[in-house]
């Protein structure tokens, strides 16, 4: 990924806890930094990168990715102390992702038609695949921008990395039951097709690839580093995850499968439908 220095911090986006704003940098344009130095801290940077690059390789929707660095000097005459605070604690390698401006928070019944069945069972399966939580009715993480969907927002995917010590070869193939709450679940085609095509396409060259984006000034950090010996193990610690859980059989797929039969069932009739 292309890295680019952090020049003028914009704006605020209030609406999640990990605090990211939307920041110029040198060069770059502007783009949604996440910063290491808020309460999820660097695993949340490196989930980003993870399922970002991972939806770049599967051809999923999703804006331009960048790493961004915050140098010292960097929003030191913002007026607000808890932002004063978070920009400190956040020098060196940030993540970013292009900042769509003008694009609008997706919702079923007024952008539905824009995500079309066969691309909604393969962001169903990516979701199942890392484990997201955050792609519900009420947290879609999924913006519409020159009517098209755009994903965002992954910092909570690949939540076992926040104990590996607990993670063994039946948690990494676990199914994934939160897949019953996906904003598309409905909507979506069918999901052992999206399977087929997804893992087609992540092979453990590519899987490697992704991880080995990872700066390793994230896998030094403190919290990763208590877990691993090196860098290299950490990196073999992730590749590791993936590439097991998508080793057949794929539990989480199954889950999908049976979620989206209920929810399909369960589905609402749109109103140009009814009598």
């Amino acid at each position: 990924m292309q890295v680019y220095t952090a020049a003028r911090y914009v704006q605020p986006l209030r609406e999640g806890g990990s605090l990211p704003a939307v920041v110029d940098t040198d060069g770059g344009g502007l783009f949604v930094a996440k910063f290491r130095g808020a309460g999820q801290g660097v695993k949340a940077l490196i989930a980003e990168i993870i399922a970002g690059l991972l939806a770049v390789e599967l051809g999923l929707p999703i804006p331009e990715l960048t790493l961004i660095d915050v140098p010292e000097s960097f929003g030191k005459s913002e007026p607000d102390p808890e932002i004063q605070d978070l920009l400190r604690a956040s020098h060196g390698i940030n993540f970013g992702m292009r900042y769509l401006d003008g694009a609008f928070n997706f919702d079923v019944s007024a952008a539905g038609e824009l995500v079309p069945p066969d691309l909604a069972a393969r962001i169903v399966w990516f979701d199942a695949f890392l484990s997201n939580p955050d792609r519900t009715h009420r947290n879609p993480n999924l913006l519409i921008w020159n009517r098209e969907p755009w994903l965002i927002d992954h910092g909570a995917t690949l939540y076992v990395h926040h104990d590996w010590p607990a993670v063994d070869d039946a948690k990494t193939r676990s199914s994934f039951p939160l897949i019953r709450s996906h904003v598309l679940l409905s909507a979506s085609g069918e999901i052992d097709e999206a399977d087929a095509e997804s893992v087609s396409r992540l092979s453990d060259d590519v899987i490697e690839r992704v991880v080995a984006a990872v700066p390793d000034t994230m896998l030094t950090d403190a919290s990763v580093a208590a877990d691993f010996t090196s860098v290299s193990s950490a990196r073999e610690r992730y590749v590791s995850y993936l590439t097991t859980r998508l080793r057949w059989p794929r539990s989480f797929v199954d889950e999908s499968i049976v979620a989206r039969a209920r929810a399909s069932r369960s589905a609402p009739i749109r109103l140009s439908a009814r009598r």
